[in-house]
């Protein structure tokens, strides 16, 4: 039997048992397990019938009715008694709430779509949502995946741009006796010029052969064979990085070539 409680809150497999309000007024919602499948182990299948301790997990939702709810699930572990499954025990767990996690699947899908969509940034998103900024990146990487295609369509312009996030890192190579870089601080992006796909990829470094990586998939080998090259004078790297997928290259006349230093 499903209380109306429970269809207001809306979490498939969650039954509402108390509400309360906590000392700031905030609601606090003792929920426990409706589905009856939450009791099978996840490895093998089997239904469990013998309990190993009860835990208590602390949820955070979507707000209820315009207002931020405290979700409080008190939920079983299970003992799998099949001999031969290599998973002794296992927790509860529904569909909106997975094992291990303490957000619910539609506070995440609410945050990546967010920044999709909005228009909004990932702090501001993690912000409004009451989350950490890493929780929404990994949920708009999951969003974008869910939508964009594999590969981008073929591209008759594509124009390449650097750009500077941080500081270099280095790390001591003790055989070869010498420093490497473990993180440069030049990002090329590659960008769709001529159609409306916008960013196609940003990757890190600046060499000739990160340019050229990104350019031939992202232009098409088709499209590539019937399109002739175009680079800014003084910029070889970019010139033959482009020529090797025969991909015309834009940049802004209003951005210059970051000077190098010559420093030793």
């Amino acid at each position: 039997m499903v209380h109306d409680t429970a269809r207001l809150l809306g979490l498939d497999g969650l039954m509402v048992e108390r509400v309360e309000l906590d000392a700031d007024g905030v609601p606090l919602v003792d929920v426990s397990t409706g589905d009856e499948q939450a009791r099978c182990c996840t490895r093998c299948g089997q239904r469990a019938t013998r309990v190993k301790q009860w835990t208590t997990t602390r949820l955070r939702d979507l707000p209820v009715g315009g207002r931020p709810v405290r979700l409080r699930w008190r939920k079983r572990r299970w003992y799998c008694l099949t001999v031969r499954c290599p998973r002794k025990s296992f927790t509860e767990q529904v569909v909106q709430v997975p094992a291990r996690s303490r957000l619910t699947c539609r506070l995440r899908e609410a945050a990546g779509t967010a920044v999709a969509d909005a228009g909004r940034t990932i702090v501001r998103a993690a912000r409004d949502h009451g989350i950490s900024w890493p929780i929404v990146a990994a949920a708009f990487t999951a969003h974008a995946t869910a939508v964009l295609p594999d590969e981008p369509d073929p591209v008759e312009v594509l124009g390449i741009d650097e750009v500077r996030r941080g500081k270099a890192r280095w790390s001591y190579d003790e055989p070869a006796a010498s420093w490497t870089t473990t993180a440069d601080r030049w990002h090329v992006g590659f960008v769709d010029l001529s159609g409306g796909q916008g960013l196609l990829a940003q990757v890190e470094g600046r060499t000739r052969d990160a340019r050229s990586s990104r350019p031939e998939r992202a232009a098409g080998r088709e499209c590539s064979r019937s399109v002739r090259p175009r680079a800014r004078p003084g910029w070889r790297g970019r010139s033959r990085g482009a020529a090797r997928t025969g991909t015309r290259v834009g940049r802004s006349p209003a951005r210059s070539a970051p000077a190098r230093s010559t420093r030793g």
